[in-house]
C-alpha cells in the first residue's frame, strides 16, 4: 500500500514520471519502457492479490533496453516471499528491498527496512539514507538480529502451515476463491514453482458473501488476530476492503482487484489444526 502511494502520489509531485502496470504479463512492462526510463520496481507476490511477476524476465527486459548512457535499474520488493523463499538477486535484480518489520524480524516488535545491492549502488544510496534519517535504532537492530537467527526455522514452519491451510480453505463451501502461489489452482503456479522455494506466509481468499458477511467472519475469529502486518510468528488477518478504504476509493480498489469480500491472512507458527478449526468455526457463521 505504501509503495502504491509512493508511485501514484509522492514521486509525481516531485516531477518523476511514473507508469503503473499490471505485473502478471511481461509485455505490460515492455510497452511502458521509454527512452527516459531509469528504474523498474516490482513487488512479488503483490500485496494483497498474490499476483506474481516473472523476476528473471523483468531483469532481462531491463538489460535489453538499457543503453551505455542509461542503465535501467531493477528493484524488487521481496517482503512477501522473503529471502528464504525467493532470491531476486540470483535472478538478475539489481536492488532487493525488504520490510524487515515482517518475516526478517518475525515477532511483530520492530520497525526496520533492508536494502540489498551492489557496493557501487550502496555507496550512492548511503548519503541519502543517512540524510533522510532512515536509520534503525539500536534496539530495533538488536531485535532484527535476534529474528534473523531463527528465520529459516520460522519460514519452514510457516510455509508448511500456509500450504496446508490454503488447501483446506479450497474445500470450504463458504470460500469463493483462494490465492496462494503454490496452489495448483493459482494461475501462475508454474512461475511460482520456478522462482519460489516456498509459498510464503500470505494467503488471500474471498469469502462467499458481501462486505458485511466478510467483516463478520473476521470478527468471529478467536485464535487468529485481526491486525495488519505479516510474516511473524502470530497468525494475523485483515479484511482488505476495510483496511484499504481509508487510502483508496472504491474505483481504485476495484481496479486493483480488491473485492469487498477479500481477506488477507498471514499464517504464523501455531498448530495448523488449531488454525483450521478457528477458520472453520468463523466460516460457519457466514450467511450467503
Amino acid at each position: 500500500m505504501a509503495a502504491s502511494r509512493l508511485f501514484a502520489d509522492v514521486l509525481p509531485s516531485y516531477g518523476v514520471e511514473v507508469s503503473i502496470v499490471e505485473q502478471a504479463d511481461l509485455a505490460n512492462f515492455e510497452k511502458e519502457i521509454r527512452p527516459n526510463t531509469v528504474l523498474i520496481y516490482i513487488e512479488t507476490p503483490a500485496n494483497p492479490t498474490i499476483v506474481l511477476t516473472d523476476i528473471a524476465g523483468v531483469a532481462e527486459l531491463a538489460r535489453k533496453h538499457s543503453t551505455p548512457n542509461n542503465r535501467i535499474i531493477t528493484v524488487a520488493d521481496n517482503t512477501f516471499a522473503g529471502p528464504v523463499n525467493t532470491r531476486p538477486a540470483d535472478l538478475g535484480i539489481d536492488v532487493v528491498v525488504h520490510s524487515a518489520t515482517k518475516s526478517l524480524g518475525g515477532h511483530h516488535d520492530l520497525t526496520a527496512g533492508v536494502i540489498c545491492t551492489s557496493k557501487e549502488l550502496a555507496t550512492k544510496l548511503h548519503l541519502m539514507h543517512t540524510i533522510l534519517g532512515s536509520v534503525a535504532s539500536p534496539m530495533d537492530a538488536w531485535l532484527l538480529l535476534r529474528g534473523i537467527r531463527t528465520l529459516t526455522l520460522r519460514v519452514d514452519k510457516i510455509n508448511a502451515n500456509a500450504l496446508d491451510i490454503a488447501q483446506f480453505l479450497e474445500t470450504q463451501p463458504q470460500v469463493e476463491r483462494v490465492y496462494y502461489p503454490l496452489l495448483k489452482s493459482h494461475p501462475q503456479h508454474e512461475l511460482a514453482a520456478g522462482q519460489m522455494k516456498g509459498g510464503g506466509p500470505v494467503i488471500a481468499f474471498a469469502v462467499r458473501g458481501d462486505y458485511k458477511a466478510t467483516a463478520e467472519f473476521v470478527a468471529q475469529l478467536k485464535l487468529i488476530v485481526h491486525a495488519v502486518s505479516l510474516g511473524g510468528i502470530d497468525s494475523l488477518i485483515v479484511h482488505t476492503a476495510t483496511m484499504w478504504r481509508s487510502t483508496m476509493t472504491e474505483a481504485q480498489m476495484e481496479e486493483a482487484g480488491i473485492a469487498v469480500n477479500f481477506v488477507r491472512f498471514s499464517v504464523g507458527v501455531e498448530d495448523a489444526e488449531d488454525l483450521k478449526a478457528d477458520l472453520a468455526q468463523a466460516l460457519a457463521t457466514v450467511k450467503n
